[in-house]
């Protein structure tokens, strides 16, 4: 064997792990089907603009104060800003600062004293005492939030998710100045540095194991090791691209109570910041009769750029839209929201730039979620298989930070430790 563990993926999971091993001495390979690393983390530089913020197609906000996350970046010594600004709503047509919080979100505050039966989202929203718009509001919200359908999704992992929400100050958000890549690639030089390898366009197909030893076909060659490490994402998982023989049956039921999140997001990029003469310090826009119906700006950034972004099952009728497509029906809900001419907004626009996660053959999706019942199923594919195989990735979290890069980061410290003990 001329490794000791194969790691599968080169996302924050992924990277985390093999950094470790690697700094503990352990001969690590990491397989990366794409052409790049980063995994869900995609920045884009809009190079003819270079004053412009660095523009995310993927994982975006450093959600509160996770202290895994936060000491990444202060070793990766990377520049932060905390967003900010006002909050707009469109309501009867007219574009204002949001008022105080919705009655209708001030009927989730006891979602996190839940102790009834695992119900869905939908089955629970439907004992609240609230007006059709209410709920309507609270379900926009969910499955904007989480990529989810309501009528799938658990209460008690809402629970547990605002739990560990509270517990990092998650409703802070936070941006890496030059770009949530630099993230990846700090890790990257980290494994290299300590002798370990990563070998992109290598798209495994099939991991052939018995205890003590693995064999990782790609499609041209064998690699062998005593250990291996799968960080795909849960949809590329579920979907039996990479063949286990045999198969880790309990895993893979685990896996099937999870589901994966779709969402459509697009970032336009202007030549001016026409909505600051409206709200000067504009951070996130809520337009419900839109879709998508949730808008945000880099404030205090003061790049001329909107995103534009649709999660769960509304996210469908976005997504089958070309890139013209898309950047025209965004020219035109915001001439709306806006109240101006959709020529003047067109003219404005200098680029619009995306990413289909859901057709990404190497995502499958945007990010997990757990369906009624599953609970527990992050914990049960956390766990190691006869000490040989291990998994890791966001939707194995084990602290109810599903869908979030610290989440990755934390399951990929978890294998590193849980390998490292099966030396």
């Amino acid at each position: 064997m001329n490794h000791d563990v194969i790691v599968i993926g080169a996302g924050i999971a992924g990277l985390t792990a093999a950094r470790t091993l690697a700094e503990q001495g352990i001969r690590v390979v990491v397989l990366e089907a794409r052409n790049r690393i980063g995994g869900r983390i995609l920045t884009h530089r809009a190079s003819q603009y270079p004053p412009v913020q660095p523009i995310e197609l993927g994982a975006e906000f450093i959600h509160g104060r996770s202290p895994e996350l936060w000491a990444l970046i202060t070793e990766a010594n990377l520049d932060t800003y905390e967003r900010d600004g006002t909050q707009g709503c469109l309501r009867d047509g007219l574009l204002r600062s949001c008022e105080e919080e919705d009655r209708a979100f001030s009927l989730l505050e006891g979602l996190a004293d839940h102790t009834g039966p695992d119900i869905s989202f939908s089955q629970y929203a439907s004992t609240f005492k609230a007006t059709d718009s209410e709920r309507a509001s609270l379900r926009n919200f969910v499955e904007g939030f989480n990529a989810a359908d309501a009528d799938q999704i658990g209460v008690a992992s809402l629970a547990a998710q605002q739990k560990a929400e509270d517990a990092i100050e998650g409703s802070r958000a936070f941006y890496l100045r030059t770009g949530y890549d630099r993230l990846p690639h700090y890790l990257a030089n980290r494994i290299l540095d300590f002798g370990g390898t990563i070998e992109l366009n290598t798209p495994v197909r099939e991991i052939r194991w018995k205890p003590g030893s693995v064999e990782i076909v790609d499609g041209s060659q064998t690699v062998s090791a005593a250990r291996a490490l799968l960080t795909v994402p849960l949809g590329v998982l579920q979907s039996g691209a990479i063949a286990l023989h045999p198969r880790p049956q309990q895993h893979l039921a685990a896996a099937s109570q999870l589901r994966m999140g779709h969402v459509v997001r697009f970032t336009l990029l202007f030549r001016e910041a026409f909505w600051t003469t409206r709200l000067e310090d504009l951070s996130f826009l809520f337009a419900p009769t839109e879709l998508p119906g949730v808008w945000w700006t880099p404030h205090p950034d003061p790049s001329p750029i909107l995103t534009g972004w649709v999660g769960g099952p509304r996210s469908a009728v976005l997504a089958s839209l070309t890139l013209d497509q898309l950047t025209e029906h965004a020219c035109v809900s915001l001439a709306r929201i806006f109240s101006i001419d959709a020529r003047q907004v067109r003219q404005l626009l200098l680029s619009c730039h995306t990413h289909n996660w859901s057709q990404d053959p190497y995502s499958l999706g945007a990010y997990s979620y757990v369906a009624t019942g599953g609970l527990d199923a992050p914990r049960q594919l956390s766990e190691p298989v006869s000490g040989t195989l291990f998994f890791a990735g966001e939707h194995t979290d084990t602290t109810g930070n599903w869908g979030t890069v610290h989440a990755a980061m934390r399951s990929g410290l978890r294998a590193a430790q849980q390998i490292l003990d099966a030396q």
